[in-house]
């Protein structure tokens, strides 16, 4: 413009390049010229695995900053774009972002608190403590379907009501008399496997708050009857929203019930301080295989999910066929107990 005093040109002829010396003499509000082609397709510095890392999650490294001294481009670096790119979705041209209004309307968001970050807090505690391991076992249990079905029937114990979950509690307190390191935890801080010589059974129950485990203590010395009658209280307890910390505290060993849901097994995962956790999938009539023929039989999937620094596969499927007996034969548990 005229009147204004022209801008010198430093470094042009002191051996600095011609695109320095316009960058430094330019406006800041100026357009400035881009780097040349070469520079830009120079390959950003970075290792081989890093630069499998970015085409796997398909970054283009030129794109990436190195956030180091050594302007080399690591796998942090790879992974914090990446993360950014994808929490930035773009909007197509043409096509309106939804207001506020219509994103509230297609969205809900939920406090985590409560009973549902209590257990979010345990179940990665465990899944990330405890080296998982599970095994399954499908089996006959017609004879003790009969047997709650014989209970109920019975005016006597109507008022008990037994079910296939209290037999397989009581087939569980029985199996691990014989394989204790499913009873047992690991002591991290005295480099300790503690046995207990007690067994407090966890009863998974969901509520409308979310999954709560309470304990019903001391359960290897109840009788079937009073089992059931244990396992019935504490779980219309745990869904009325008054279990104590006691109840949901100082568990050994937990059973889950996913028949309930009409699921038939599952693999659930460790209460943070157990060995070990039965799943009982749904009870299904079906065709089975009977004393040399094929007949409609009660069929029930058993799956049990164990500390693999306790317990061994070996047994662990040692305690799931004594299980498995008892719960095809349930008057082995009057022999066993």
């Amino acid at each position: 413009a005229a009147g204004r005093p022209k801008r010198r040109v430093r470094g042009a002829s002191a051996g600095g390049s011609a695109d320095d010396a316009v960058r430094e003499a330019a406006p800041h509000d100026a357009i400035v010229a881009a780097p040349p082609e070469r520079e830009m397709r120079e390959r950003p510095r970075s290792t081989p695995p890093v630069r499998k890392l970015a085409k796997d999650l398909g970054v283009e490294l030129a794109l990436v900053e190195a956030s180091g001294a050594s302007g080399i481009i690591t796998r942090e670096d790879v992974e914090a774009y990446a993360g950014r790119t994808a929490t930035a979705p773009t909007v197509p041209v043409g096509i309106d972002r939804p207001s506020d209004r219509s994103a509230t309307e297609r969205e809900e968001r939920i406090p985590i608190r409560g009973v549902r970050k209590h257990t979010a807090d345990a179940m990665v505690r465990s899944a990330f403590t405890a080296p998982h391991a599970s095994t399954f076992l499908t089996l006959d249990v017609t004879a003790s379907v009969r047997m709650v079905e014989g209970l109920r029937a019975d005016r006597r114990y109507a008022d008990h009501r037994v079910g296939i979950m209290a037999v397989a509690a009581k087939a569980v307190c029985v199996a691990l008399r014989r394989n204790p390191d499913l009873n047992a935890t690991w002591d991290e801080a005295a480099g300790e496997i503690v046995r207990r010589r007690y067994v407090n059974l966890g009863i998974a129950a969901a509520t409308d708050r979310g999954l709560v485990v309470p304990s019903v203590k001391d359960a290897d010395r109840m009788s079937l009857l009073e089992l059931a009658g244990a396992i019935g209280e504490l779980a219309a307890t745990a869904r009325a929203g008054r279990a104590t910390p006691a109840d949901l505290s100082g568990g050994t060993f937990s059973i889950t019930n996913f028949g309930v849901f009409g699921v038939d097994a599952g693999t659930p995962i460790l209460v943070p301080g157990e060995a070990g956790i039965l799943g009982l999938g749904a009870v299904r009539r079906q065709p089975w295989e009977f004393e040399g023929g094929v007949a409609l039989r009660d069929v029930l999937t058993l799956s049990l999910s164990f500390d693999h620094r306790l317990v061994d596969g070996a047994e662990a499927a040692r305690f799931l066929t004594d299980v498995g007996d008892i719960l095809r034969e349930p008057g082995r548990a009057m022999v066993l107990a």
